[in-house]
Protein backbone atom coordinates (compact mmCIF):
# COMPACT_ATOMS: atom_id res chain seq x y z
CA UNK A 1 0.00 0.00 0.00
CA UNK A 2 1.42 3.02 -0.79
CA UNK A 3 0.92 5.53 1.66
CA UNK A 4 3.21 8.53 3.00
CA UNK A 5 3.77 7.20 6.53
CA UNK A 6 6.05 9.16 8.77
CA UNK A 7 8.49 7.29 11.34
CA UNK A 8 6.49 7.34 13.96
CA UNK A 9 3.78 5.36 11.73
CA UNK A 10 1.13 8.08 10.89
CA UNK A 11 0.60 9.25 7.49
CA UNK A 12 -0.74 12.73 6.69
CA UNK A 13 -4.79 12.27 7.33
CA UNK A 14 -3.89 10.28 10.40
CA UNK A 15 -3.79 7.03 9.33
CA UNK A 16 -2.14 4.65 11.60
CA UNK A 17 0.06 1.98 9.85
CA UNK A 18 -0.25 -0.55 13.14
CA UNK A 19 -4.09 0.38 13.66
CA UNK A 20 -4.42 -0.36 9.65
CA UNK A 21 -2.91 -3.53 10.17
CA UNK A 22 -4.63 -4.59 12.59
CA UNK A 23 -8.19 -3.86 11.62
CA UNK A 24 -7.07 -5.45 8.16
CA UNK A 25 -6.36 -8.64 9.34
CA UNK A 26 -9.80 -8.44 11.21
CA UNK A 27 -12.12 -7.63 8.09
CA UNK A 28 -9.74 -9.60 5.92
CA UNK A 29 -11.20 -12.72 7.73
CA UNK A 30 -14.55 -11.33 7.36
CA UNK A 31 -14.44 -10.56 4.11
CA UNK A 32 -13.17 -14.13 2.97
CA UNK A 33 -14.71 -16.36 5.37
CA UNK A 34 -17.53 -14.74 7.04
CA UNK A 35 -19.26 -12.80 4.45
CA UNK A 36 -17.87 -14.91 1.70
CA UNK A 37 -17.62 -11.40 -0.62
CA UNK A 38 -16.48 -11.81 -4.13
CA UNK A 39 -15.41 -8.66 -6.36
CA UNK A 40 -15.93 -8.79 -10.04
CA UNK A 41 -14.64 -6.04 -12.34
CA UNK A 42 -11.70 -4.61 -10.05
CA UNK A 43 -9.77 -3.89 -13.23
CA UNK A 44 -12.30 -0.85 -14.30
CA UNK A 45 -10.29 0.47 -10.77
CA UNK A 46 -7.35 2.49 -11.21
CA UNK A 47 -4.07 1.50 -9.71
CA UNK A 48 -2.82 4.82 -9.03
CA UNK A 49 -4.21 8.33 -9.24
CA UNK A 50 -7.54 9.77 -7.98
CA UNK A 51 -10.52 8.24 -8.61
CA UNK A 52 -14.06 8.08 -6.94
CA UNK A 53 -16.05 4.76 -5.90
CA UNK A 54 -20.00 5.26 -5.48
CA UNK A 55 -22.09 2.93 -5.20
CA UNK A 56 -26.07 1.65 -3.05
CA UNK A 57 -25.79 1.41 0.53
CA UNK A 58 -27.92 -0.97 2.43
CA UNK A 59 -27.68 -3.21 5.45
CA UNK A 60 -28.93 -1.61 8.63
CA UNK A 61 -25.18 -0.39 9.77
CA UNK A 62 -22.19 0.22 6.98
CA UNK A 63 -21.06 -3.20 6.96
CA UNK A 64 -20.98 -2.75 2.84
CA UNK A 65 -18.57 0.15 3.44
CA UNK A 66 -16.04 -1.87 5.61
CA UNK A 67 -16.02 -4.59 3.10
CA UNK A 68 -15.67 -2.26 0.37
CA UNK A 69 -12.37 -1.02 1.85
CA UNK A 70 -11.05 -4.35 2.69
CA UNK A 71 -12.36 -5.57 -1.27
CA UNK A 72 -9.60 -2.38 -1.96
CA UNK A 73 -6.92 -4.24 0.02
CA UNK A 74 -7.63 -7.56 -0.64
CA UNK A 75 -8.53 -7.56 -4.74
CA UNK A 76 -6.07 -4.75 -5.85
CA UNK A 77 -2.22 -4.58 -6.59
CA UNK A 78 -0.99 -2.77 -5.07
CA UNK A 79 -3.64 -2.38 -2.37
CA UNK A 80 -5.40 1.18 -2.24
CA UNK A 81 -7.01 2.42 0.65
CA UNK A 82 -11.02 3.70 0.44
CA UNK A 83 -11.45 6.64 2.42
CA UNK A 84 -14.69 8.37 2.71
CA UNK A 85 -16.52 10.95 4.50
CA UNK A 86 -18.83 9.21 7.77
CA UNK A 87 -21.96 10.39 9.39
CA UNK A 88 -21.45 13.35 11.86
CA UNK A 89 -22.49 10.84 14.62
CA UNK A 90 -19.62 7.94 14.24
CA UNK A 91 -17.11 10.25 16.35
CA UNK A 92 -19.36 10.36 19.49
CA UNK A 93 -18.92 6.51 19.58
CA UNK A 94 -15.84 5.43 20.98
CA UNK A 95 -14.25 2.33 19.53
CA UNK A 96 -16.33 3.05 15.80
CA UNK A 97 -14.62 6.73 16.06
CA UNK A 98 -11.20 4.92 16.78
CA UNK A 99 -11.61 2.72 13.55
CA UNK A 100 -12.67 4.83 11.52
CA UNK A 101 -9.77 7.78 12.20
CA UNK A 102 -6.98 5.54 12.12
CA UNK A 103 -8.58 3.80 8.56
CA UNK A 104 -8.62 6.88 7.27
CA UNK A 105 -12.69 7.07 7.55
CA UNK A 106 -13.41 11.36 8.69
CA UNK A 107 -15.91 13.66 8.74
CA UNK A 108 -15.64 17.16 8.59
CA UNK A 109 -15.95 20.04 5.26
CA UNK A 110 -16.10 18.79 1.70
CA UNK A 111 -12.65 21.17 1.43
CA UNK A 112 -10.99 17.75 3.25
CA UNK A 113 -12.12 15.39 0.66
CA UNK A 114 -11.21 17.80 -2.30
CA UNK A 115 -7.50 17.74 -0.37
CA UNK A 116 -7.87 14.37 -0.84
CA UNK A 117 -8.69 13.81 -4.31
CA UNK A 118 -6.04 16.66 -5.03
CA UNK A 119 -3.55 14.17 -3.47
CA UNK A 120 -4.56 11.47 -5.97
CA UNK A 121 -6.35 9.09 -3.20
CA UNK A 122 -9.78 6.80 -3.25
CA UNK A 123 -12.99 8.57 -1.98
CA UNK A 124 -15.35 6.15 -1.09
CA UNK A 125 -19.35 7.45 -1.24
CA UNK A 126 -22.15 6.43 -1.09
CA UNK A 127 -25.13 8.89 -1.92
CA UNK A 128 -28.03 7.43 -0.31
CA UNK A 129 -26.28 8.17 2.85
CA UNK A 130 -28.36 7.00 5.89
CA UNK A 131 -31.65 6.90 4.01
CA UNK A 132 -29.43 3.93 2.16
CA UNK A 133 -28.51 1.84 5.18
CA UNK A 134 -32.24 2.57 6.56
CA UNK A 135 -33.67 0.38 3.87
CA UNK A 136 -36.07 -2.24 5.08
CA UNK A 137 -35.46 -6.22 4.15
CA UNK A 138 -38.08 -5.72 1.38
CA UNK A 139 -35.93 -2.61 0.13
CA UNK A 140 -32.62 -3.89 0.30
CA UNK A 141 -31.97 -4.12 -3.51
CA UNK A 142 -33.66 -0.81 -3.89
CA UNK A 143 -32.49 2.68 -4.38
CA UNK A 144 -33.09 6.01 -2.87
CA UNK A 145 -32.52 9.88 -3.78
CA UNK A 146 -29.29 9.96 -4.35
CA UNK A 147 -27.64 13.29 -3.07
CA UNK A 148 -25.85 15.57 -5.71
CA UNK A 149 -22.41 16.84 -3.59
CA UNK A 150 -20.31 14.11 -4.80
CA UNK A 151 -20.72 14.95 -8.44
CA UNK A 152 -19.88 18.67 -7.64
CA UNK A 153 -17.08 17.39 -6.33
CA UNK A 154 -15.87 14.60 -8.97
CA UNK A 155 -16.15 17.98 -11.82
CA UNK A 156 -14.33 19.93 -9.57
CA UNK A 157 -11.40 17.91 -8.72
CA UNK A 158 -11.59 15.86 -12.66
CA UNK A 159 -12.16 12.74 -10.84
CA UNK A 160 -13.38 9.66 -12.87
CA UNK A 161 -16.20 8.03 -10.98
CA UNK A 162 -16.41 3.92 -10.91
CA UNK A 163 -19.95 2.67 -9.90
CA UNK A 164 -20.35 -0.36 -7.88
CA UNK A 165 -23.42 -2.39 -6.74
CA UNK A 166 -22.98 -3.91 -3.11
CA UNK A 167 -25.42 -7.38 -2.78
CA UNK A 168 -25.90 -9.05 -0.34
CA UNK A 169 -25.40 -5.89 2.70
CA UNK A 170 -29.34 -6.14 2.92
CA UNK A 171 -29.69 -9.72 4.24
CA UNK A 172 -26.53 -9.56 6.78
CA UNK A 173 -28.99 -7.27 9.03
CA UNK A 174 -32.31 -7.84 7.56
CA UNK A 175 -33.98 -5.01 9.35
CA UNK A 176 -37.71 -4.42 9.57
CA UNK A 177 -38.44 -1.49 11.13
CA UNK A 178 -36.36 1.31 12.47
CA UNK A 179 -36.85 3.11 15.29
CA UNK A 180 -36.18 6.77 14.99
CA UNK A 181 -37.29 8.09 17.98
CA UNK A 182 -34.80 6.16 20.02
CA UNK A 183 -32.09 6.71 17.68
CA UNK A 184 -32.32 10.43 18.48
CA UNK A 185 -32.22 9.88 21.94
CA UNK A 186 -29.24 7.97 21.70
CA UNK A 187 -27.37 9.97 19.39
CA UNK A 188 -27.74 8.57 15.48
CA UNK A 189 -30.33 8.30 13.16
CA UNK A 190 -32.11 4.81 13.56
CA UNK A 191 -32.08 2.08 15.64
CA UNK A 192 -32.54 -1.11 13.29
CA UNK A 193 -35.18 -3.99 14.77
CA UNK A 194 -34.65 -7.62 13.09
CA UNK A 195 -36.44 -10.35 13.50
CA UNK A 196 -34.37 -12.04 16.33
CA UNK A 197 -33.85 -10.81 19.15
CA UNK A 198 -30.04 -9.71 19.10
CA UNK A 199 -29.34 -8.02 15.76
CA UNK A 200 -26.02 -9.76 15.12
CA UNK A 201 -24.73 -9.47 11.31
CA UNK A 202 -25.82 -13.25 9.69
CA UNK A 203 -22.83 -14.87 7.44
CA UNK A 204 -24.87 -13.77 4.04
CA UNK A 205 -22.46 -14.06 1.08
CA UNK A 206 -22.23 -10.57 -0.72
CA UNK A 207 -21.09 -9.93 -4.24
CA UNK A 208 -19.61 -6.36 -5.49
CA UNK A 209 -19.83 -5.64 -9.15
CA UNK A 210 -17.43 -2.85 -10.45
CA UNK A 211 -18.52 -1.15 -13.73
CA UNK A 212 -16.37 1.28 -15.65
CA UNK A 213 -14.75 4.51 -15.41
CA UNK A 214 -17.51 7.47 -15.58
CA UNK A 215 -15.84 11.40 -16.83
CA UNK A 216 -18.21 14.45 -16.65
CA UNK A 217 -17.00 17.60 -18.00
CA UNK A 218 -17.21 21.12 -15.81
CA UNK A 219 -15.83 22.51 -12.79
CA UNK A 220 -18.56 21.90 -10.65
CA UNK A 221 -20.56 25.06 -10.59
CA UNK A 222 -23.02 24.04 -13.09
CA UNK A 223 -27.02 24.91 -12.61
CA UNK A 224 -28.26 22.21 -10.46
CA UNK A 225 -30.66 21.01 -13.30
CA UNK A 226 -26.85 19.92 -15.15
CA UNK A 227 -25.66 18.28 -11.77
CA UNK A 228 -28.35 16.17 -11.65
CA UNK A 229 -29.07 14.86 -14.82
CA UNK A 230 -25.62 13.78 -14.51
CA UNK A 231 -26.00 12.35 -10.96
CA UNK A 232 -29.05 10.54 -12.69
CA UNK A 233 -26.39 8.80 -15.18
CA UNK A 234 -24.85 7.68 -12.17
CA UNK A 235 -27.29 6.03 -10.61
CA UNK A 236 -28.90 4.54 -13.37
CA UNK A 237 -25.15 2.97 -14.14
CA UNK A 238 -25.33 1.50 -10.17
CA UNK A 239 -28.91 0.16 -11.29
CA UNK A 240 -28.06 -1.60 -14.12
CA UNK A 241 -24.85 -2.74 -12.62
CA UNK A 242 -27.57 -3.62 -9.41
CA UNK A 243 -29.97 -5.79 -11.67
CA UNK A 244 -27.36 -7.90 -13.82
CA UNK A 245 -25.89 -8.74 -10.33
CA UNK A 246 -28.87 -10.13 -9.19
CA UNK A 247 -29.96 -11.51 -12.37
CA UNK A 248 -26.52 -13.74 -11.41
CA UNK A 249 -27.04 -14.51 -8.32
CA UNK A 250 -27.45 -18.58 -8.30
CA UNK A 251 -30.37 -19.57 -5.88
CA UNK A 252 -28.17 -21.19 -3.28
CA UNK A 253 -27.26 -17.56 -2.34
CA UNK A 254 -23.32 -17.59 -3.99
CA UNK A 255 -22.22 -15.45 -6.40
CA UNK A 256 -22.05 -15.86 -10.27
CA UNK A 257 -19.48 -17.74 -11.68
CA UNK A 258 -16.51 -15.81 -13.20
CA UNK A 259 -17.52 -16.77 -16.38
CA UNK A 260 -21.03 -15.77 -15.99
CA UNK A 261 -20.56 -12.12 -15.00
CA UNK A 262 -18.11 -12.26 -18.15
CA UNK A 263 -20.77 -13.25 -20.66
CA UNK A 264 -23.14 -10.94 -18.82
CA UNK A 265 -20.62 -7.96 -19.71
CA UNK A 266 -20.17 -8.66 -23.34
CA UNK A 267 -23.65 -9.06 -23.50
CA UNK A 268 -24.38 -6.22 -21.98
CA UNK A 269 -21.66 -4.43 -24.21
CA UNK A 270 -23.32 -5.90 -27.21
CA UNK A 271 -26.48 -4.53 -27.16
CA UNK A 272 -25.28 -1.14 -25.66
CA UNK A 273 -23.33 -1.19 -29.31
CA UNK A 274 -25.94 -1.74 -31.16
CA UNK A 275 -28.41 0.88 -29.45
CA UNK A 276 -25.97 3.61 -30.20
CA UNK A 277 -25.58 2.35 -34.13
Amino acid sequence: MELPFNQYGYDPYGISKKHLGFFMTVLSRLYKHYFSVTAYGTEHIPKRGRVMLVGNHSGGVAIDGAMLITSMFMELDPPRLAQGMVEKFIPQMPFVSDWASRMGQFTGLPEHAVQLLEDDRMLMVFPEGARGTAKLYKERNSLVRFGTGFMRLAMQTKTPIVPLSFIGAGEILPTVANLYTLGRLMGVPYIPVTKYLVPVPLPSPCQIHFGEPLFFEGDGTEVDELIEENVEQVKMRIATLLQRGLDLRQEDGHGPSPEQVKAANQEHAAKTAGEGA
